[in-house]
C-alpha cells in the first residue's frame, strides 16, 4: 500500500514539475502564459528590483541546497528514499510557482530589441534550440530518474535501484553540462531583452554557474579520478567539435546531479 501510494505521489511530482517547466519556457520567452517576465502587475522599480532579486535567491538556494548530499541525509530521516527526489521536484516546483506569481516586470530600458527579419528568427531558432538541448540532456541523464519517477516505481515494484553509472552518451562526450548549456542558451537568445529579463538571465546564469561548481564537487567525491580525469578531457559549457580518442564511454548518474 505504501508502495502505491509513493507511486501515485510521484507521478503528481511528476506531473507538477513538468508543468512547471512548460511554464517557465512560457514565463521566459513571454509566449502564451497569462504572466512572464515582461507581462504582469506594475511596480516601481526599486519595488520590482528587490522582489525579483528575491525570488531568484529563493530559487537558487532550494535548489541547490536541496540537492545537497548533506540536507539528503538529513531529509532522508524523515522523508521514505524512494520519494525523495519527488519531495524535491515538488518543492521547486513550488518556489517557480512563487516566482512566477510574484515576479514583477521591469520594461525599461531595453538592453536589446530585434524586429523580424533573419536576426529575429536566428535568435528565436537559438531558443528553440536551447530547450531541446534541455530536454535532451534529461534523457540523456535518465529523465524519469530526474524527476523521481524511477524511485517510486522501484519502490511499488519491490525492485532495487541500480547503482550509479559513469557514461558519457552523444552530447556528454563533448561538453559536461549540455542542460546547462542549453538552459543558458534560452535565457539569453531572446529578440527582446528588458531590464527584467536581464536581471532573470543574470540571476539564473549566477545560480548555473555556481550550481555546476556544487554539482562537480560532488561527482569528484563520487567518482574520484574518473571525473577529474573527464574535467581534464571535456569543456565545462563551451562544446568540443570532436571527442577524445582515449574518451571512454562514462557520464555522471542523474542522481548526482543539483538539478
Amino acid at each position: 500500500m505504501r508502495g502505491l501510494i509513493s507511486f501515485l505521489y510521484g507521478v503528481a511530482a511528476y506531473a507538477a514539475g513538468f508543468a512547471a517547466l512548460l511554464y517557465f519556457i512560457g514565463f521566459s520567452a513571454n509566449l502564451i502564459v497569462p504572466r512572464s517576465v515582461d507581462i504582469g502587475p506594475a511596480a516601481s522599480w526599486p519595488v520590482a528590483l528587490g522582489v525579483d532579486l528575491l525570488l531568484i535567491a529563493l530559487f537558487g538556494v532550494q535548489h541547490s541546497v536541496m540537492a545537497r548530499r548533506g540536507f539528503k541525509r538529513w531529509w532522508s530521516r524523515m522523508v521514505p528514499e524512494a520519494v525523495e527526489r519527488s519531495t524535491y521536484v515538488v518543492a521547486t516546483s513550488i518556489v517557480l510557482a512563487l516566482l512566477f506569481f510574484f515576479w514583477r516586470p521591469i520594461p525599461a530600458p531595453l538592453l536589446w530589441k530585434v524586429d523580424g527579419g533573419a536576426g529575429a528568427a536566428l535568435l528565436w531558432g537559438l531558443f528553440g534550440l536551447g530547450c531541446v538541448l534541455v530536454l535532451l540532456s534529461s534523457f540523456l541523464i535518465n529523465h524519469f530518474e530526474l524527476f523521481g519517477l524511477q524511485q517510486v516505481y522501484a519502490r511499488l515494484t519491490q525492485r532495487p535501484m541500480p547503482a550509479a553509472e559513469f557514461r558519457t552518451p552523444l552530447l556528454y562526450r563533448h561538453v559536461r553540462h549540455p542542460l546547462y548549456f542549453g538552459l543558458l542558451l534560452s535565457l539569453w537568445a531572446v529578440p527582446v531583452m528588458s531590464a527584467g529579463r536581464a536581471l532573470f538571465a543574470l540571476g539564473l546564469s549566477a545560480y548555473i554557474l555556481i550550481g555546476i561548481g556544487f554539482e562537480e564537487r560532488d561527482l569528484v567525491r563520487q567518482f574520484g579520478e574518473r571525473y577529474r580525469s573527464y574535467q581534464q578531457r571535456v569543456g565545462m559549457l563551451i562544446p568540443r567539435m570532436a571527442p577524445s580518442e582515449s574518451a571512454p564511454s562514462e557520464k555522471p548518474s542523474a542522481k548526482t546531479h543539483t538539478r
